[in-house]
């Protein structure tokens, strides 16, 4: 198994934990903390990074040319528009499917997905490229981008319903951390976040990547 496989399997195992806190279905039907999204949109939506990760490893692999992550987040037209662009709709409308069922039955089926890919992902070469919204991109690449959503919405869906955020370990956080701040230069520039991590005198108001 690969050493991302194994930092997403961590990631992937948490989301399951924060999803079967009840702290979460107690606010279940409740606005959450990001706009336009209820706490069960939003927990669905969480669910749905590890519950995708089972859909991309069931495809056959891809020859083309695997997109760089710089030209995947370039081509991700959620990454550049607001909450009400047609996309972005549709992925609250996704995490809403997702949590139909209730908090319960969400947790238990990516409690189960998490299960098989602890069986799938040892198989997997590492140089694997995997099919994700039309577009190519190494496995460990894919993962990572898994990781990354795991991490912030886990942040926000405990926010959400009053609880600790849970932390991830150095093998979770470290990776997410540089894909962060790769696209916070991608949409506010070198300088902008070279300021904003070291000169608070001359930050800009915000440096957020996504």
């Amino acid at each position: 198994m690969t050493t991302m496989s194994r930092a997403y399997l961590q990631a992937a195992q948490a989301a399951v934990e924060l999803l079967r806190d009840p702290a979460v279905a107690a606010v279940w039907d409740r606005p959450s903390a990001l706009p336009e999204f209820s706490v069960r949109g939003l927990a669905g939506h969480l669910g749905s990074q590890v519950l995708g990760v089972s859909r991309v490893l069931a495809k056959e692999p891809v020859t083309e040319r695997p997109f760089s992550l710089t030209e995947f987040y370039a081509a991700a037209e959620a990454f550049h528009t607001g909450t009400d662009s047609d996309v972005n709709v549709r992925i609250r409308d996704m995490g809403e499917e997702f949590a139909a069922r209730g908090a319960e039955a969400l947790a238990a089926e990516v409690a189960s997905a998490v299960e098989g890919q602890r069986t799938a992902l040892p198989a997997e070469a590492s140089d694997r490229v995997v099919s994700f919204g039309g577009r190519p991109v190494r496995l460990a690449d894919f993962l990572l981008t898994r990781m990354m959503e795991i991490a912030v919405h886990s942040d926000d869906l405990a926010h959400s319903a009053g609880i600790e955020t849970p932390e991830v370990p150095e093998e979770v956080l470290e990776p997410v951390l540089a894909l962060l701040a790769k696209l916070a230069v991608v949409r506010h520039g070198q300088t902008a976040v070279l300021r904003a991590l070291s000169r608070a005198e001359r930050a800009p108001s915000t440096i957020a990547a996504v």
